[in-house]
């Protein structure tokens, strides 16, 4: 009998691979697969299931895996473990490749969707973004610390540390004052980056006709809209937009039991970078619903009420989430009545 589903544990230049037949025996067993013959394996193949945990590397060989005729899966890691013969104890790569072939026939399984090249080069645009932000909140941290020492204690407002350090660099001694000068001329040199990625994710959402119907949304700008695309595509992978608000964990945890209903915190599940954008855009809505009199800006201003603040945004980002998915699957604009 031929291989009807595979499971490969992904590494850097040796992987394991994991193929049962379809009275579900083992047929395909190579604990130790060299990088460069593992496309050739797989494709020699009749055409089957391929199932691989989302990580470094996941994308690449699901497109290569595709254009070969199979069809593939990609799972979260958190959802194999479970599948590991011999639990969280006795870890390896053949056992890891035989749980992803289990996990993988799971009817109920879900899984992760595959990136093409164009999302994936997108979504390069916002993590290298993200990463000179955060780069630059570490410079102005270390800025603050610095000063400190010399008694000069500025807020977190980084606009304040600038103008602040700015102020009082030509009162500081010796070295003092050349390590706060190239400091500072750091975070302005990260600032003109951070610019030109602005300039680059405008560029991509007035290029894509979908961000530009998700930027219609309220809290969704050209930074949200593209990254939602990038990431979800036409949003074909999820059945509702309630799966994909628990995707981005923006419900909340279950803790249920004796017929007893607990709900908890949100999950945080998914990607944090799309959930801050979200809640980042709920809170620009709540703020201007104050002075506005639609649906949207009625419902938030009495959930807030209602419920305070914070669940008010997390419950904004949560509905802006499945409008996103609804304008995304049925390719139209989502209009709320008035």
């Amino acid at each position: 009998m031929s291989i009807v589903t595979v499971g490969i544990d992904l590494a850097k230049n040796v992987f394991a691979v994991h193929g049962v037949n379809e009275a579900g025996r083992a047929g395909l067993v190579r604990p130790a697969v060299l990088r460069e013959k593992l496309h050739e394996l797989i494709a020699s193949l009749p055409p089957c299931v391929v199932g691989m945990e989302a990580c470094s590397g996941a994308h690449h060989w699901a497109r290569l895996f595709q254009a070969a005729g199979h069809t593939v899966r990609l799972i979260a890691p958190k959802f194999v473990t479970p599948y590991r013969m011999s639990g969280r104890r006795s870890k390896n790569d053949a056992a890891d490749a035989a749980a992803i072939c289990e996990a993988v026939q799971r009817p109920h399984m879900r899984f992760v969707p595959i990136k093409t090249l164009d999302q994936q080069s997108h979504l390069m645009v916002h993590r290298a973004r993200q990463g000179f932000v955060e780069q630059r909140t570490a410079t102005l941290n270390r800025i603050r610390g610095l000063l400190a020492e010399f008694g000069i204690v500025l807020p977190l407002k980084a606009a304040t540390v600038r103008r602040r350090a700015g102020e009082c660099l030509e009162e500081l001694p010796g070295w003092a004052n050349t390590v706060i000068g190239d400091l500072l001329s750091e975070v302005g040199r990260i600032d003109e980056r951070i610019a030109q990625y602005d300039r680059h994710i405008r560029e991509i959402a007035r290029q894509d006709s979908r961000a530009q119907r998700l930027t219609r949304l309220s809290g969704v700008g050209e930074t949200t809209a593209t990254c939602l695309v990038a990431l979800i595509g036409n949003g074909h992978d999820f059945e509702c937009g309630r799966q994909f608000a628990a995707w981005l964990g923006l419900v909340p945890g279950q803790y249920s039991s004796g017929g007893k209903a607990r709900l908890g915190r949100i999950t945080k599940a998914g990607d944090p970078y799309l959930r801050s954008l979200l809640v980042m855009g709920a809170r620009a809505v709540l703020v201007a619903a104050r002075n506005k009199t639609d649906t949207l800006s009625r419902w938030a201003m009495a959930l807030q009420q209602r419920r305070g603040y914070w669940k008010a945004v997390v419950a904004i980002a949560a509905k802006n989430a499945r409008m996103a998915w609804a304008v995304l699957r049925r390719g139209e604009a989502f209009v709320l009545p008035a």
